[in-house]
């Protein structure tokens, strides 16, 4: 199998971080494609309704990326990034988090935010930017948020959210309380100074963060190998002076577990963990991006091989947990349902144009208000180019 990750592709099946020195850090793996265990490998306490509930946020964010990403080809959102490939890596890290642990994401955590709770009501609102989201209709698609589900709200800018979790854990430490931040960006935020700001920070302050490194091969068209040298992103960890482990990002058990060890550590110890999780980007960076221009369909389907869905599906079917006949028949009725909701959401109106500038001042500045006022002008100017109706915000 082609690496593009640049990173070691030795395994082992015990989980141990790296703290020190190492020429290589190997892959925990604990699920093998046919759905079976490792030998010798610790598989992590999972009860079957926690097992479930992962595998069915898998599933739904496989069928909403799906779904999505051919409305956005139909014009009917404006764009869509999918998490093809990386369900593992999201919801098993999510799962074996505390429901009051801060998530802060990057682009493709939409499976973290399923998990969480996030209804198909609210994912849809906000990929519409009508008047039901939560956001108010100020965010491109795909970039979610919600206060109470502890989902900090994505920014566009890559790598932000590092050095703001790095703050956010420290000052859960100071405050007493007994959780974690998780920070989710890709191999590709990793080459930005904001990466090295946020690991230094917290590494010096003892802050309980755990760094979820997504390496899934590829920042956007730039494959690993020609953005560092270095044993992927692990071993930074290292350099900074915090404990880190690397993890196969398609299988879940491996994930849940590697992510339960970090959690313990990290608010035990009151220090930040590293983690790498090693998947592939099975789709196109975004619905903006081809990406036959930059790999190949031979790598794309050696990949495809290395589903983590399907193979956490024949591990479920092992454990007899999960009816393979039922499964399927749930799958169509959730397809259908999405459907559904998506033709709700689609007609439901934009939020009022006063949103723009609400939630940024208790007291709008007069500067603010003149150019809204210029804003509505230029709409009822041209209101057959805006989707929102003069008459709202008259």
């Amino acid at each position: 199998m082609t690496n593009p990750n640049n990173a070691t592709i030795s395994t082992v099946h015990t989980a141990e971080f790296t703290s020190g020195h190492a020429l290589q850090i190997p892959t925990l793996r604990i699920l093998q494609d046919d759905g079976s265990i490792y030998p010798g490998a610790e598989v992590p306490q999972l009860d079957q309704a926690t097992a479930l509930k992962m595998y069915d946020s898998m599933q739904f964010i496989r069928i909403l990326d799906e779904r999505m990403l051919a409305a956005q080809r139909q014009g009917r959102i404006s764009f869509y990034m999918q998490c093809l490939g990386e369900e593992a890596a999201t919801v098993g890290s999510a799962a074996a988090l505390d429901d009051k642990d801060m998530i802060m994401a990057q682009y493709r955590e939409q499976g973290a935010l399923r998990y969480r709770g996030f209804s198909l009501e609210q994912f849809m609102n906000q990929l519409f930017s009508n008047e039901k989201d939560l956001g108010k209709g100020r965010q491109m698609p795909v970039h979610y948020g919600s206060k109470d589900i502890y989902y900090m709200t994505i920014s566009s800018p890559l790598g932000t959210q590092i050095p703001q979790a790095s703050g956010y854990a420290y000052a859960q430490k100071l405050r007493g309380l007994k959780n974690t931040t998780i920070c989710y960006f890709g191999e590709g935020a990793a080459s930005e100074g904001d990466f090295h700001a946020g690991l230094n920070m917290a590494a010096v302050h003892k802050a309980p963060v755990i760094f979820f490194c997504r390496n899934n091969g590829y920042a956007i068209s730039t494959p690993a190998n020609e953005q560092f040298k270095g044993d992927g992103i692990a071993c930074r960890g290292v350099g900074y002076g915090m404990k880190a482990i690397r993890v196969d990002g398609a299988d879940i058990l491996a994930v849940y577990k590697a992510t339960q060890m970090a959690r313990e550590y990290a608010l035990e110890h009151e220090e930040p963990i590293l983690i790498e999780s090693i998947a592939y980007r099975l789709g196109a960076h975004s619905s903006s991006d081809d990406p036959s221009g930059y790999r190949s369909k031979e790598e794309e389907e050696l990949w495809r091989k290395n589903d983590p869905i399907s193979r956490f599906r024949l591990w479920l079917v092992k454990q007899g947990w999960l009816d393979e006949e039922a499964d399927k028949a749930k799958s169509d009725a959730l397809r259908q349902e999405i459907l559904d909701a998506l033709k709700v959401a689609e007609k439901v109106a934009k939020p009022g144009i006063e949103h723009l500038m609400s939630d940024v001042y208790e007291t709008p500045i007069p500067l603010l208000n003149e150019q809204l006022e210029e804003l509505k002008a230029h709409i009822r100017k041209y209101p057959d180019a805006y989707p929102v109706t003069a008459g709202r915000f008259e």
